[in-house]
């Protein structure tokens, strides 16, 4: 079963990657509720193991890019993410003090924050793309304009997943010329 979620995982988001275009120091936000991955109603099953299982198809694929991954930890930690220092520094975010745990952050933020060479949290970023697994609701850290992103996958484990990616706003009206490589 986990060698199934990490493969899954990993698809997803080499899939994602190439819809979405991203480059090296953008950020992907995921949002995990490991729970619904086993079939359960989210907050009710964390699983560190389904977690690592995702962490390892997912991490790997965005390291080698040089894209950093930000953690979704859940709502009783205010949808808190856990990054890498160095993003924070890169993109002027301000830290706040907190450590996920499975039963508050959730197991996949947990995941992230003990695999991270300098791990830590803020309240919120502008992410360039992202996988919702199970219903977390990443919107709320993706840039603007965000796009949803149809992939061949559409599920994680039992979880529904939702990917979206972001583009520029188009101002202007309808006089205005647009960069097509950026829609």
């Amino acid at each position: 079963m986990f060698d199934i979620i990490k493969q899954q995982s990993n698809d997803i988001v080499v899939e994602l990657l190439q819809a979405a275009k991203l480059t090296a120091n953008d950020i992907f936000v995921v949002g995990c509720s490991t729970s619904e991955v086993a079939g359960h109603n989210i907050g009710s099953f964390s699983s560190v193991d389904i977690a690592n299982a995702i962490f390892a198809g997912i991490y790997p694929v965005l390291n080698e890019k040089g894209i950093f991954l930000a953690a979704q930890c859940c709502e009783h930690l205010n949808r808190t993410l856990i990054i890498e220092k160095q993003a924070l520094k890169l993109y002027g975010l301000e830290q706040i003090n907190v450590i996920p745990q499975p039963k508050a952050g959730g197991s996949f933020a947990t995941i992230a924050y003990e695999n991270f060479a300098e791990p830590v949290s803020v309240e919120k970023i502008k992410a360039h793309a992202g996988i919702d697994i199970g219903g977390t609701l990443i919107g709320m850290h993706l840039k603007n304009v965000a796009v949803p992103v149809r992939l061949s996958i559409n599920k994680i484990g039992e979880a529904n997943i939702i990917c979206a990616r972001t583009r520029p706003k188009f101002v202007g009206g309808i006089r205005a010329a647009y960069d097509e490589n950026l829609l």
